[in-house]
């Protein structure tokens, strides 16, 4: 068991007003691999935006991220925060017009590297990462959706974060690009990269082993799902 890098007691999430999730305690520690399920409008995607300070968390409980507090957080500290974790859209929100590579480079300029031997050195390592070692030249619109989720993987992978957040990383995917893209999340979590990820694939959850957590009625509670579930 590793570190504990993710820590909620009794913390409540709102968004416009409305109160979403509440009394959430959960740990999440180096290395786990934390699927999150429930339907849509459950609070998935508000619990992943609350570990980057999108969304801010109510008063009452305390919320730790990579020894962040996030009660008291400053806004100051926020970029070195998410520079820690690294983000998987289900839409990608890639540049569209640069190269796959070009990216990958407008990432790395962004959060302060300016060696152009070390970002070319990067930027290889994490294409290779995710299989895309011969394509980093090619546009997004030259690669199919699983390609492109790979990039996007790459690009979460640039500041060797501790933690990945994939939000519906296979939602526009069919299920076999779908399997592929959760096992490339599988072996990076066994490299020690803490991944939650939301899904409402349960054929996926089911093949790949992981703690599940549900979000359900305001709460998240971790569960089992057997096989014939």
């Amino acid at each position: 068991m590793g570190e504990i890098i993710v820590d909620y007691k009794g913390v409540g999430l709102s968004r416009d007003g409305n109160s979403i999730l509440q009394d959430l305690n959960l740990q999440i520690s180096e290395g786990d691999f934390v699927y999150l399920i429930g339907k849509v409008g459950s609070g998935k995607s508000t619990f992943l935006k609350s570990l980057y300070c999108e969304v801010l968390i109510d008063d009452g409980g305390t919320a730790y991220i990579l020894d962040y507090c996030l009660n008291d957080i400053k806004r100051n500290q926020i970029p070195f925060l998410r520079r820690k974790i690294g983000i998987v859209f289900q839409d990608f929100q890639l540049l569209i017009d640069r190269s796959a590579e070009k990216n990958l480079e407008f990432v790395l300029k962004a959060t302060g590297w300016d060696s152009q031997d070390a970002i070319d050195n990067r930027i290889r390592e994490v294409l290779t990462q995710v299989g895309m070692q011969n394509k980093g030249y090619k546009m997004p619109h030259e690669l199919s959706g699983g390609e492109q989720q790979r990039i996007v993987i790459a690009r979460a992978l640039l500041n060797s974060p501790a933690l990945i957040l994939a939000d519906e990383p296979t939602g526009n995917l069919d299920p076999e690009t779908g399997t592929q893209i959760v096992k490339l999340l599988h072996e990076i979590s066994e490299k020690g990269t803490t991944v939650i990820m939301s899904t409402h694939n349960y054929a996926i959850v089911q093949k790949f082993h992981g703690r599940i957590i549900k979000c359900d009625d305001g709460s998240m509670k971790e569960v089992m799902i057997s096989s014939h579930s």
